[in-house]
């Protein structure tokens, strides 16, 4: 009875995260096509880098490997991105945020359930053509399909996984706009950064050793690296195991972060519009 009662609150919330998706087709055209072009630069980056060594490998990646890296590490980015942070941050700015505060649901939750209207209208478009063009490209280059069921399950559960710990690390960056008012800067800064500690720039086995142990251990190498590495079978199962239950431990210490800074900023709301 109370997860009916909470799917009727939260529905509309879905419905109007797809009904936006549609709304601004041309808005996700475009930025769909600027992260396809990126991925492409990136492949002939490191096209470049495999041809200027005579090792058929480069860090235990082969060309074939980084290819599909590239475009899963897009994949995973692209469903796991959250927009917490710049929409939380508009909301405070200019007082709208107000209208959510006075509504009987959880904040975090509004925004949640509008996310994932989104991601169904994403999944929908860009899943699986992209699995299954990587699908391709694995057997045309070995001659042998490599699809594992088993990795693609866990990794589903890892993607849903890092996108939670997106969404909260997102929520509580977003609520520092109580304090700074505006995070347009600081936002681009923490994409930079999340991104490059994530592995979606450049793979954490890349890195020296100690470096990667650590980069490892934090709660970014789970939004993407792991999703990934899991996709291409490059982890056994006990490493597998280890991995997801690094990131559920991440999960639950985001939600816990995000609730504190809640209570807390929350206190100091001064909105600079209506």
């Amino acid at each position: 009875m109370k997860f009916k009662k909470f799917m009727r609150t939260y529905r509309p919330f879905t419905r109007a995260g797809m009904l936006e998706s549609v709304a601004y087709r041309a808005n996700f055209i475009c930025f769909l096509l600027g992260e396809i072009m990126s991925c492409f630069i990136m492949f002939f980056v490191w096209k470049a880098v495999f041809n200027s060594t005579t090792s058929p490998d480069f860090m235990g990646f082969t060309m074939s490997d980084m290819v599909v890296y590239l475009f899963i590490t897009f994949l995973t980015g692209y469903l796991t991105y959250s927009d917490g942070t710049y929409a939380i941050a508009t909301e405070i700015r200019d007082g709208s945020i107000a209208m959510r505060m006075i509504k009987p649901c959880s904040f975090d939750m509004c925004f949640l359930f509008q996310e994932l209207g989104n991601k169904i209208f994403n999944v929908l478009v860009i899943f699986v053509p992209i699995v299954l063009g990587v699908e391709i490209y694995r057997w045309a280059i070995t001659g042998v399909c490599q699809f594992d069921i088993v990795h693609f399950l866990l990794y589903i559960i890892s993607l849903v996984l890092a996108y939670l710990i997106s969404f909260y690390f997102n929520v509580s960056y977003g609520f520092m706009a109580f304090y700074l008012k505006n995070l347009w800067g600081a936002d681009i800064l923490k994409e930079c950064i999340v991104n490059f500690l994530s592995g979606a720039t450049i793979p954490l086995a890349f890195m020296p050793t100690v470096l990667a142990d650590i980069l490892n251990f934090l709660p970014f190498s789970s939004l993407s690296y792991t999703p990934v590495m899991i996709y291409m079978g490059m982890y056994s199962l006990d490493e597998i195991a280890l991995r997801m239950l690094l990131q559920v431990f991440w999960l639950v210490t985001m939600i816990l972060i995000s609730k504190a800074v809640w209570n807390h900023a929350v206190k100091r709301l001064c909105s600079q519009g209506g």
